[in-house]
């Protein structure tokens, strides 16, 4: 089992969690910020997380492990390397989570499902009915970063390298702008 520490040793080697002063997409201010992708241009760190997570369904019998794009493409791929199962991705059409390029899932087909990062599951929860539609079993789902705190329930077995809360704060509020020492930065408007 990869332990707590080192998954954080990881991200934080891989650029994927910050520290500063962050402006979010919601409005709110925080002194964290996560940037899973960024972990996956280091394929050594995505097949060590990788390996963890597998280890929890590695007597599950998983047939296919899949994924949403685009985050959870990588991470799928290397877990059915992993689990040794087929590997396939969902990615959305006119706005739908769909199965494209042929990819099938056979009725009673045991899936697992893959992503990077979960706030609110919404991808995670297109994707399990997609594998429902299909006829296949959901058998669990393993992310890099569960954000939500464990808060999530897919009602089935789920398996987060990380599981924490990224606190966040209304301007307001913030204890980092009363300091005034960082100014908020957005994400993405700065190389990070």
């Amino acid at each position: 089992m990869l332990k707590r520490e080192r998954v954080i040793e990881i991200l934080e080697k891989s650029g994927v969690l910050l520290q500063g002063h962050f402006l979010l997409t919601s409005g709110r201010h925080s002194s964290q910020y996560m940037q899973c992708a960024q972990i996956l241009q280091y394929p050594e760190y995505t097949e060590e997380i990788a390996r963890g997570l597998a280890e929890d369904f590695r007597n599950d019998q998983i047939d296919v492990v899949i994924g949403p794009a685009m985050g959870g493409i990588i991470i799928a791929y290397e877990l059915a390397r992993q689990l040794k199962a087929k590997n396939l991705f969902a990615e959305r059409e006119n706005g739908k989570m769909t199965l494209r390029r042929g990819f099938i899932i056979p009725e009673g087909t045991r899936v697992l499902v893959a992503e990077d990062v979960i706030t609110t599951g919404g991808s995670v929860r297109e994707v399990i009915d997609i594998v429902k539609e299909q006829g296949g079993e959901v058998v669990g789902v393993a992310v890099l970063v569960d954000r939500s705190n464990g808060q999530i329930n897919f009602d089935t077995k789920l398996s987060a390298a990380l599981t924490t809360e990224v606190i966040s704060y209304e301007e307001e509020t913030c204890p980092l702008c009363k300091e005034g020492k960082i100014p908020a930065v957005k994400p993405g408007s700065r190389k990070i």
